[in-house]
C-alpha cells in the first residue's frame, strides 16, 4: 500500500495523529514529519527529501499549509492529499502583525502563557475531553519549545498563496474541518472545495480546529474512505 505522510499543525507533534497512526500503521508505512523551519517552502523541501518516492499526504492546519506547498513542489510524488482545518490563502497583514507581540513574548520566556491564553482557547469546541486535549496541546508545545514557535510563526507570516496549486491538482482529495473551527472556518474549506470540485468535503460535528483529537473515530473514518478512493 502507498505510504502515508502526516503533517501536524503549529506547535503539535505526532501525537496530534495518535488515533490515525494506530488505525493505519498496521496496513501501510505511516510517517510523520516535523514542521521545523522559518519558511514554508524550505519545510516542504525537507519533507520531500525524507519522504517515500510516492506517498499519500495529510496535513492539519499548518501541516495542511505545508502539504499544499509539497503538492506545488512535487505533484508527481503525491498520490492523494487530505487537507484538514487549514487555509490556502496568504496570511492577512493584520494577522501577521498580531504575531509580533506573541513572538516577542515567547522570546522573553512566555511560551506557556502565549499558548494557554492566546492560542489554545481558540482550538477546541466544548466537549467532555476538552481539558484533556488542551493538556496534551500544552505538552506538545512545551516539548517543541520557543525556537520552533518563533520559526513556525515566521513561516506562517510569509506563506504563499496556493489557489493555483489546488486548481491544478486532480488527485483524490479530502477537505475536512471541524464544524466549530474558529481559526479555519467552514467558509475557507468551501473555497478549497470550489477550487477542487473532484474533492470530497467532510465536516466533523462536535469538533473545532483539532478533529483528529476531538472526534478521532469520525476523522479516521473519513481518512480511511479517502485512502480507499480509486
Amino acid at each position: 500500500m502507498t505510504p502515508l505522510v502526516l503533517l501536524p499543525g503549529m506547535m503539535c507533534d505526532a501525537r496530534l495523529w495518535t488515533a490515525q497512526i494506530a488505525a493505519f500503521s498496521g496496513q501501510r508505512i505511516v510517517q510523520t514529519a516535523p514542521m521545523i523551519g522559518a519558511d514554508v517552502s524550505e519545510i516542504a523541501a525537507d519533507i520531500l527529501q525524507n519522504a517515500p518516492p510516492v506517498f499519500a499526504l495529510a496535513g492539519l492546519s499548518m501541516g495542511g499549509i505545508v502539504a499544499m506547498e509539497v503538492l506545488r513542489q512535487a505533484p508527481e510524488r503525491v498520490e492523494r492529499v487530505a487537507l484538514l482545518d487549514t487555509n490556502p490563502l496568504p496570511e492577512l497583514p493584520e494577522v501577521a502583525a498580531r504575531r509580533e507581540p506573541q513572538i516577542a513574548k515567547v522570546q522573553q520566556g512566555g511560551l506557556i502563557a502565549v499558548m494557554r491564553e492566546e492560542m489554545k482557547p481558540n482550538y477546541l469546541t466544548d466537549g467532555p475531553n476538552r481539558a484533556e486535549i488542551l493538556d496534551l496541546c500544552m505538552d506538545m508545545a512545551q516539548t517543541l519549545g520557543s525556537e520552533i514557535f518563533v520559526a513556525q510563526s515566521r513561516a506562517l507570516q510569509t506563506r504563499p498563496n496556493q489557489v493555483e496549486t489546488l486548481k491544478a491538482s486532480k488527485i483524490p482529495t479530502l477537505i475536512l474541518c471541524g464544524r466549530d473551527d474558529r481559526l479555519c472556518p467552514i467558509g475557507r474549506h468551501q473555497l478549497m472545495y470550489d477550487l477542487m470540485p473532484h474533492a470530497t468535503f467532510t465536516i466533523i460535528e462536535n469538533a473545532g480546529h483539532l478533529p483528529t483529537l476531538e472526534q478521532p473515530q469520525e476523522t479516521t473514518a473519513a481518512l480511511a474512505r479517502w485512502l480507499e478512493t480509486p
